[in-house]
């Protein structure tokens, strides 16, 4: 089945997961690979997009002005190289809110389909945790778990939660390639 768009999760598949909020792009740290990645996945004719649980700004603890302005540079970093994320979908809220955009559930991926015509039957969700594929999996998507950020423990629990990803990959790198050649 032809792939129409991947959704990349951002802390621990594009960026260094850390314990408190990233503030700057001083404090991001893009993983090896990343940005080739999603150049890789650009000149193959795919659509990618970003979505990613934000709760520190729901929190007080960053503002969105600050994460939006990691997101911009996140996105000029990858034209410059050669790609193009269409978009960078976030949940601020706090986890008690009780949003519908907030992952594990599917609004972040919905949002992003109707907003942009994607087909979720033909797409990817790459993550490192399990909420990550299970908002993939609520929206009908394909999923892969990456070993980077918390993927590596994530590999070990999964499975007794009864939530088992289509691929597991190393790294982003890695699940690219595994996207491509299932084209």
């Amino acid at each position: 089945m032809p792939v129409s768009a991947v959704f990349l999760d951002r802390d621990g598949v594009i960026c260094e997961d850390h314990v408190e909020p990233v503030a700057s792009w001083e404090e991001f740290h893009v993983l090896p690979g990343a940005i080739e990645g999603v150049v890789a996945l650009s000149k193959a004719g795919l659509r990618v997009f970003v979505f990613t649980n934000q709760a520190g700004v729901g929190r007080g603890l960053v503002t969105r002005g600050q994460v939006e302005a990691i997101h911009g540079r996140l996105l000029a970093d990858v034209e410059a190289a050669g790609g193009r994320i269409e978009g960078i979908y976030a949940c601020y809220h706090a986890p008690d809110e009780g949003c519908a955009c907030r992952k594990p559930r599917p609004g972040l991926l919905l949002d992003a389909a109707r907003e942009h015509g994607v087909d979720l039957a033909r797409a990817w969700v790459v993550g490192d945790m399990g909420r990550d594929l299970e908002a993939g999996r609520g929206a009908g998507c394909r999923t892969i778990l990456v070993r980077t950020g918390k993927g590596r423990k994530e590999v070990e629990t999964l499975a007794a939660r009864g939530i088992a990803p289509d691929l597991v990959a190393e790294d982003l790198a890695e699940a690219v390639t595994r996207i491509l050649a299932a084209r």
